[in-house]
């Protein structure tokens, strides 16, 4: 089990009109989300829960499969009330292992940097028993499970809280697609920047939406 702790002040800093709204008891938004993997597939997805959620439109709750054997990433973002569906082969980041060390539930676990550009870098704290190359939202590629993940101002943090050893259900690391659109990376950026460049919000969106990932 997951939480991600958002810090909604620094995700809005350049909208003056959510920073205004924003009370000081709603500064960060806690989401719970579950990472379930076995020596070849992964699935990132949120849990589920009946109660009703405050402030639930301040985040986004994607959901993210992941098959090494056949080097394909298969991301769902909900997006205004519904699911788009953008297949790709599985990011590959170029991290820095550090000395620095420290234990995740009962794991030890060294940390690693990803600079993605000048100016967004990633910090990734893997198991090193753990020997899967999974993570949070998609991220992997080191030596162990990234049980911990956070960008470089605090804004979004990522950490285990529970951690099992057990075998996912039979299906549960497959996503089924049914009918839906599949889109490529590209051709959903394109997408978006057809139909909202003009809008005064619109400007953007696709950076911002994956500023980080």
């Amino acid at each position: 089990m997951f939480e991600r702790k958002t810090n909604l002040k620094k995700k809005y800093a350049n909208n003056k009109r959510m920073l205004d709204w924003l009370s000081e008891g709603s500064q960060s938004k806690i989401d719970k989300f579950e990472l379930l993997f076995n020596d070849t597939a992964s699935v990132f997805r949120p849990v589920e829960s009946d109660l009703t959620e405050k402030m639930g439109w301040t985040t986004t709750k994607n959901s993210v499969y992941q098959n090494v054997n056949e080097n394909e990433k298969l991301t769902i973002l909900a997006m205004y009330g519904q699911n788009i569906f953008v297949k790709d082969s599985i990011s590959k980041r170029v991290w820095k292992v550090t000395e620095s060390k420290r234990y995740i539930d009962k794991y030890h676990c060294r940390k690693a940097v990803y600079e993605k550009n000048d100016s967004t870098r990633i910090y990734a704290w893997f198991a090193v028993e753990l020997e899967t190359p999974v993570g949070p939202e998609g991220f992997g590629g080191l030596p162990g499970a990234i049980l911990g993940l956070a960008t470089e101002d605090g804004g979004i943090i990522y950490f285990a809280k529970e951690i099992e050893l057990i075998e996912p259900e039979q299906g549960v690391l497959n996503c089924k697609i049914g009918k839906n659109k599949v889109y490529t990376m590209d051709e959903l950026e394109k997408e978006i920047e057809d139909k909202f460049s003009n809008s005064r919000w619109g400007k953007g969106m696709f950076t911002e939406m994956f500023r980080w990932l």
